[in-house]
């Protein structure tokens, strides 16, 4: 019989679990009602006391100062722990940065195996036992795959923006911590260097998805490029929406040619075929001609919308919910005036 097991840590407060966290609790609970198995929840925090109230199943837990910020050596010292007092069958974790980096070397430290990048999990049975799916993309969202596996510990990373957070009633909680015997730490987190807010514009947990493209850096229609310009509107939306930044490769690609570029863009923002494949509510695309390599970035946007003074351009045919068909610089300097208004 299956038993689930589905690995959690705390954000950087320390005083909740990460949104990503919360997804992969859905997932468990989700699979393990498919499977009839028992869930049990892991978390790694400085202080999980809190943490474990309103999850759906009992918690196993690892707190203490060195679980207060992620280091390979306590996070996979105490996956691994959790993981042997659990004796899962299947482990779940979210595909953050904390995860993603320990969680390959605990699958080899417990003769396990991982696969990455999940979408999604499906139960079914089949010659009389329960196989588990796990989908996921290849060949940058183009090709989708099923994968089964009869080896055990099974590793699945859950990617993020795949399912809804759990959101349970609150609750006490059946928690039990986990002691770890800790390895040598030969690393101690100082402090943080983080960009201003302001100066941030890639934002995964955005409610929109701010595209632009190289038409920005054009000439206009009195014959001049206006770069200068186009940054400080494309900062201003920014600023006013809190939306989160991408781009066209060949936007991108205009520093290395030696062409004016928008300064606060790098390969980072880059969707498309040969770039990110974000998940956003909501997404508007801006001077872009909306072909197939930039819309394979666009796949998992709920609602797409594009400004273009091309009415043929590629957005309009079918590949965005709506296409305003207008000059996207007066559109993005008449909304800027109207958010700073209504955000005073």
């Amino acid at each position: 019989m299956e038993s689930i097991l589905v690995l959690t840590h705390a954000d950087e407060t320390g005083a909740a679990l990460t949104k990503a966290s919360l997804e992969a609790i859905t997932a468990g609970q989700q699979l393990a009602a498919r499977l009839s198995a028992p869930l049990i929840i892991g978390i790694i925090a400085a202080d999980a006391t809190n943490l474990a109230n309103g999850l759906p199943s009992k918690a196993l837990t690892v707190s203490g100062e060195a679980f207060a910020q992620p280091r390979y050596a306590t996070d996979a010292a105490a996956c691994e722990v959790l993981c042997r007092a659990s004796a899962a069958t299947i482990i779940l974790a979210p595909s953050s940065s904390r995860f993603a980096r320990v969680v390959a070397g605990v699958a080899h430290r417990l003769n396990g195996f991982i696969d990455t990048h999940v979408t999604n999990l499906s139960a079914g049975a089949i010659g009389g036992t329960d196989t588990i799916e796990a989908t996921r993309w290849f060949y940058r969202q183009r090709i989708e795959a099923v994968l089964t596996r009869d080896a055990r510990p099974w590793f699945l990373l859950l990617d993020a923006g795949t399912h809804a957070p759990f959101a349970g009633a609150c609750s006490a909680a059946h928690m039990e911590e986990i002691k770890v015997d800790l390895p040598p730490i030969r690393t101690s987190v100082t402090g943080i260097r983080a960009p201003m807010q302001d100066a941030q514009t890639i934002r995964p947990d955005a409610k929109l998805l701010f595209v632009t493209g190289a038409g920005w850096t054009k000439k206009q229609p009195d014959g001049q490029t206006h770069v200068p310009e186009a940054s400080d509107l494309i900062l201003g939306f920014l600023r006013n929406t809190s939306a989160s930044l991408g781009s066209s490769k060949s936007l991108v690609d205009q520093g290395g040619e030696g062409n004016s570029v928008l300064p606060f863009l790098t390969h980072l923002n880059q969707v498309g075929q040969t770039g990110a494949t974000p998940r956003h509510p909501k997404g508007l695309a801006t001077c872009c001609h909306g072909e197939e390599p930039h819309v394979v970035g666009w796949r998992f946007i709920a609602d797409r919308r594009a400004i273009s003074l091309d009415p043929n351009c590629g957005w309009t045919r079918g590949k965005a919910d709506v296409v305003y068909v207008a000059d996207a610089f007066p559109v993005i300097a008449k909304l800027n005036e109207l958010l700073a208004a209504k955000n005073g």
